[in-house]
């Protein structure tokens, strides 16, 4: 028999369990049958529309305070709402109500988690604006319930990565996934994750290309959960700020060692990776980043290092499903997608033996690095330094040019605005069908141009006259060409198509050729309008409605903003990655350094994109001039400055009498190429900084704005 005392303690505990909720299918019943959407519940509910949407199909659960007011929510419906052949009563949670082991964070801006004591106060306000908000209509017929679904939900497309390509882990065990999905992790040491990561995470990614491999699975580390891991909060001490990683001896790496695991070249730093020789064709490889050691860059991921670990999870998942799982920095994401996209071998048949061999794909740049032409290389190269090279470089880099104040006319120093126009991922465009070489160089001495060749032409420019008005299309600066210099094809060819005849005296040319980049154009194009549309930025709007959407843009989601900066990030830092220069004060130079170890260190490819762009450039602000007599300003990267009437590029951009833009100048819209509104300051403003020697297009969006410069 039991004891009064005992029963007391039995109450006790079934008072202080969590409220169970209906089974999902019936959530989803009684939401449909009072009539009211995901998204209007979502409001009412403070969160997202995709946590309402993992409540409903069982892949995450409210925590308080919204439990108890969704659970408050559910009984009124059941009572109006009651299943067929039930009483019109509120519907008790059945015994066998499935409950996830874990409750998932909701993704988007939730409410503090209140103390259990403070339980019922914190619930309050969500019951009150659940209640004023959701007011279920009479009158609409009952839907017939539905069996219990598997919590698993929809199938992944990928039946090897049930639970997506990532995840958050935090202090307390959970690992947050993409579309809300939150894994018990055991794992107390970094071994151990490994492990788990590869055997019971069901993580990773599939290829996106056939011939090229696997994603391996993202384990992203919060602060609290690199401290229960045993790693630094935050990487101290001279030595290991200064080369961004663990030193050997470090417990943890030692841990990786003994336990049989090997790190990459760059050790364990804020991206690490974790693997051991593939077995039976599996790779056996985990990716790691530490929030805390800044692996999610400010510029590139604003806001998300500070986010929840579920949104930090959504935030990463979008950009992986668009793009690629992180590798690194969005410079590395860049240009792994391009290797991704190409993969640079494929399975071959040997004639001989009949036995299938890894072979060589075509269109992709192969498995071997590949040393550039002298003039396309930098100083400090080998190929340079041993050969003794004097004969100048390639100086094909973005525009930073600002004319000169004494050829401003009376007339344009007294519009009142100077307005500036970003062009939308302008290297982006530049790489759409962009021609490059797949071979290695070949010399050739006073060759006739051919347009159609991609290589590095010596030619002299300087005897083309131009508008002074406008920065010449041969030089970064702006400024006349000087005497013989070497060109990228591209801005030799504009010099033609501007009606000139161009006669080589040198050219490093390539006999193979191929548009490689544009699959990974392609790719980044799609993710980029995407993304923008979340951000209800879409293609069906006129250019008055363009700009409204974009002044409001990044306030509609910040988690889709940081994701839009993201994939902006990895298109120029892609581009920038391929000519990468060596870092550490201990180079010296003549030395080989790590980057030119990968076929895809490519300075004659980056050359093409920048050639191409600023050409572009220069083409649209030839045609403003003809069209309107508007010149600019000046000119940073892919940001113009014109002197304006009004405020708005509709008070200059040229349209045609059926008010569409007219062809071959600057038009408004949301696709790579198209631009936007930059910023406003007054034309004052603009000529002050001009005399003083200052770029305006540098500060047009105002405060200390500043433009990344192309790399």
């Amino acid at each position: 028999m039991a004891t009064e005392e005992e029963l007391f303690a039995s109450v006790d505990a079934l008072l202080e369990e969590e409220p169970h909720l209906p089974p999902p299918p019936e959530r989803a019943r009684l939401r449909e049958a009072a009539g009211i959407t995901q998204a209007r519940l979502a409001a009412a509910m403070k969160t997202s529309t995709q946590s309402v949407k993992n409540w409903e199909n069982g892949r995450s659960e409210p925590k308080e305070p919204r439990l108890s007011a969704y659970r408050r929510l559910l009984d009124g419906w059941a009572t109006k709402h009651p299943a067929h052949g039930a009483p019109a009563t509120s519907v008790p949670a059945p015994a066998t109500a499935p409950r996830p082991e874990l409750p998932a964070t909701p993704i988007g801006p939730a409410a503090p988690e209140a103390p259990d004591t403070e339980t019922a106060a914190a619930t309050a306000p969500v019951v009150a604006a659940v209640l004023a908000v959701v007011e279920p209509p009479t009158g609409r017929p009952a839907v017939e319930w539905r069996p219990a679904t598997s919590k698993a939900a929809a199938p992944a497309a990928d039946p090897r990565f049930p639970h997506g390509p990532l995840a958050v882990l935090d202090g307390d065990g959970c690992a947050y996934g993409v579309d809300g999905i939150v894994l018990d992790c055991p794992a107390r040491t970094v071994p151990e994750l490994v492990e788990w990561t590869l055997k019971e995470s069901g993580l990773g990614a599939p290829k996106l290309h056939r011939n090229g491999k696997d994603s391996d699975p993202l384990i992203v580390l919060t602060a609290a959960a690199a401290v229960k891991l045993g790693l630094p909060e935050r990487l101290e001490g001279h030595e290991q700020r200064r080369s961004l990683r663990l030193p050997a001896d470090h417990p943890v790496v030692k841990q990786v060692a003994k336990a049989k695991w090997q790190l990459t070249q760059r050790g364990f730093g804020p991206w690490a990776r974790i693997y051991r020789k593939a077995q039976a064709g599996q790779r056996q490889c985990v990716q790691f980043a530490v929030l805390s050691w800044d692996a999610l860059d400010e510029r590139s991921w604003p806001g998300v290092a500070d986010m929840e670990p579920a949104d930090i999870a959504c935030v990463l998942g979008v950009y992986a499903s668009r793009v690629i799982t992180p590798r690194g920095s969005t410079a590395v994401s860049g240009l792994e997608l391009m290797t991704a996209l190409r993969p640079p071998t494929r399975a071959v048949q040997d004639r001989a033996t009949g036995n299938w061999v890894s072979g060589h794909n075509p269109g992709s740049l192969g498995t071997e690095p590949m040393d550039p032409a002298p003039p396309e290389a930098t100083a400090e190269h080998p190929v340079v330094v041993n050969s003794g090279w004097t004969g100048g470089f390639l100086n094909e880099e973005a525009y930073q040019w600002v004319r000169d104040v004494d050829l401003l006319s009376d007339e344009e120093c007294t519009l009142p605005h100077a307005v500036g126009l970003d062009l939308n991922t302008a290297f982006l465009a530049a790489a759409a069908r962009l021609v490059v070489g797949l071979s290695a160089p070949d010399h050739f001495h006073a060759p006739a141009f051919n347009p159609k060749i991609p290589g590095s032409w010596l030619v002299n420019l300087s005897h083309i006259e131009l508008d002074p008005r406008l920065p010449s299309p041969f030089t970064p600066d702006g400024t006349r060409p000087s005497g013989p210099a070497w060109y990228q094809t591209h801005t030799v060819a504009y010099a033609q198509e501007l009606g000139y005849n161009v006669h080589p005296l040198e050219a490093y040319l390539r006999r193979e050729t191929g548009a490689y980049l544009d699959p990974w154009h392609d790719r980044l194009k799609t993710a980029y309008v995407e993304t923008l549309a979340d951000l209800g930025v879409t293609k069906d709007l006129d250019d008055r409605q363009f700009l409204a959407a974009m002044e409001r843009h990044k306030q509609a989601d910040p988690a889709m903003a940081a994701v839009l900066a993201a994939i902006k990030a990895t298109v120029k830092g892609g581009v920038g990655k391929l000519r990468e220069r060596p870092q550490g004060k201990s180079y010296k130079q003549g030395e080989r350094w790590p980057a030119l170890e990968r076929p895809t260190w490519r300075p004659d490819i980056r050359a093409a994109v920048i050639s191409k762009a600023r050409v572009n450039m220069h083409r649209k602000l030839s045609n403003m001039a003809k069209m309107t007599g508007l010149f600019p300003l000046a000119v940073l990267s892919d940001c113009v400055v014109y002197p304006s009437p009004g405020e708005s590029p509709l008070d200059f951009l040229p349209y045609a009498a059926s008010g569409k833009p007219q062809p071959g100048g600057f038009r408004l819209g949301p696709t790579p190429g198209l631009a936007k509104l930059e910023g406003v300051q007054t034309m004052l403003w603009a000529v002050g900084l001009m005399e003083q020697g200052l770029n305006p297009a540098r500060h047009i969006k105002g405060g200390d704005a500043v433009l990344d410069e192309g790399e």
